[in-house]
């Protein structure tokens, strides 16, 4: 039981420490901003490049895609790592179960990557 008391105690201490430390940023950045408003801090500032005209414009339905599929293709390396592990050690022990599991996500993903690019996601000009 003091064990599990010490543990949460830690997790506690962490978690106080932690909204102590963004408490204090957001009030240091508070204290020391600059408060004067000019109209050319009230303008829209995108990519260093100051917009000039209509500043609300849609935005390409591929940009979109372009994140999906970087999200997806993220969530895969993610999912490498602990794999590896899990694989050498089971590998040690004679079980294939591992090895052929991620090559049937490989092998999805691939033939995800293949359809996309047979519907032309993959190209940003049409």
């Amino acid at each position: 039981m003091d064990v599990f008391v010490n543990d949460w105690m830690a997790v506690a201490l962490s978690v106080l420490v932690g909204a102590g430390a963004i408490m204090g940023l957001f009030i240091a950045s508070f204290i020391f901003s600059a408060k004067r408003k000019s109209q050319i801090k009230l303008t829209t500032y995108e990519c260093g490049i100051p917009s000039e005209g209509f500043t609300w414009a849609n935005i390409n339905f591929r940009f979109y895609i372009f994140g999906i599929l970087f999200l997806i293709f993220d969530v895969e390396a993610v999912f490498l790592f602990p794999w590896a592990l899990i694989f050498l050690e089971q590998n040690s022990l004679g079980n294939p179960i591992p090895f052929y599991a991620m090559m049937m996500f490989l092998v999805i993903l691939f033939f995800a990557i293949l359809y996309g690019w047979r519907k032309g996601v993959f190209e940003w000009q049409k």
